[in-house]
């Protein structure tokens, strides 16, 4: 017999008060008051318990929620988009004004079937990353095959930015040459300005170092030579050093994949095109702060060859905001402090060092906070004089 049983059949058949039955079970006045209110208004339904689930659960998401998080991952799919949460979660924020966490949309997508659940993960803290700190300050290069309808074997290649993500050039041909490579860079550059380095892999079309010192530098190596940009590459069996190049051409192919082949060299550029627009100006990157790469391609000043223009102590420093709104900076042995405002207190920044011309900005934002002329000979750096 349950306690609520027997409290009822003790009040309605013994004849005792309510506060002796409390007494009796250990329980509660109040609580007996309401069982037998709830006997007089139920009655055999009060004998059994009832559910302590929620009339209201606030952080539950509505079924129409969880139905634009099924229909945004098999839209995505087809499309040959990325599709996870992170993805899912930025359309739906920007998309349709809905704010849902990450869990809750592996969750949803977990109970749909649409994921299979992963193994634990090894922690991201034990991976190796590099990040150019500033646009243009490195830019990746690589080609890849695709093939038409006809099964002609194309080639694309690609200018990748570093730092952003940002795809600045993506164009076919038949077959990737010297001149091309070189030509590809050109117009780039004419577009976004010189980076200060370009990574490649050992391609003889990037470089001759592998080539047995026969017949020189190659035409993208002599470029590069000429207006004093660093020439980077990838250790040999070592491919994942040009990884964010690499891992975009993965991603164009499986959105190509998801439409019919070309058929034509041209009809596969209108197509690339159209994917490059998508990438950089839609599709947020979570490695960048959830945004698309064209957001931080141009949130920072850009970087530029260091030969030209840059002075001999030229470097790049990622700092924070102290307390009192300055930033601390050693130059030839001595410590000076850059006042910015305690209005941007523990906010991360980038300075800029060109020897005595100093620019500090916003990590964050992109904004200019500070753009001096550093005095050497004194340790702290008002932003007004007096």
């Amino acid at each position: 017999m349950s306690k609520a049983r027997a409290i009822i059949m003790s009040v309605t058949v013994e004849g005792i008060s309510q506060s002796e039955a409390a007494r009796r079970f250990g329980v509660s006045r109040s609580w007996v008051s309401k069982l037998m209110a709830r006997y007089r208004t139920e009655g055999e339904a009060a004998f059994e318990p009832k559910s302590r689930r929620p009339h209201t659960s606030p952080t539950s998401v509505a079924d129409v929620v969880n139905q634009q998080i099924v229909n945004l991952r098999v839209d995505l799919t087809k499309q040959g988009l990325d599709a996870g949460p992170h993805t899912i979660q930025w359309h739906l924020k920007h998309h349709h004004n809905i704010t849902v966490s990450v869990s809750t949309i592996r969750r949803r997508l977990l109970a749909a079937g649409l994921i299979e659940p992963e193994p634990k993960k090894r922690p991201k803290n034990t991976y190796m990353r590099f990040e150019a700190a500033l646009p243009n300050e490195t830019w990746q290069s690589d080609f890849t095959h695709i093939w038409l309808a006809d099964g002609t074997d194309t080639e694309t290649i690609t200018w990748l930015d570093d730092h952003s993500r940002y795809a600045l050039h993506v164009s076919a041909h038949r077959r990737i040459t010297g001149n091309i490579v070189r030509d590809t860079f050109n117009e780039t550059a004419e577009t976004n300005g010189f980076p200060a380095s370009v990574l490649t892999d050992n391609g003889l079309v990037y470089t001759t170092r592998f080539a047995g010192g026969k017949g020189g530098r190659n035409q993208l190596e002599t470029r590069l030579a000429d207006l004093g940009i660093t020439q980077k590459h990838t250790r040999p069996n070592h491919p994942t050093t040009t990884g964010k190049v690499e891992r975009f051409q993965q991603t164009m192919k499986k959105w190509l994949t998801a439409r019919p082949p070309a058929n034509t060299i041209t009809e596969l550029q209108q197509l690339t095109d159209e994917f490059v627009d998508i990438y950089n100006h839609q599709r947020a990157h979570t490695a960048i702060g959830k945004v698309p790469p064209v957001i931080a391609y141009n949130r920072l000043p850009k970087d530029a060859p260091h030969d030209q223009g840059a002075g001999n102590h030229y470097r790049i420093r990622h700092d924070k905001i102290d307390k009192t709104g300055a930033v601390s900076l050693r130059r030839a042995g001595r410590m000076h402090h850059i006042g910015i405002g305690r209005a941007h207190k523990h906010q991360p920044v980038i300075l800029i060092i060109d020897d005595l011309d100093i620019r500090v900005v916003n990590k964050t934002t992109g904004e200019l906070l500070r753009h001096l002329t550093l005095n050497p000979e004194t340790g702290y750096q008002p932003r007004f004089k007096k």
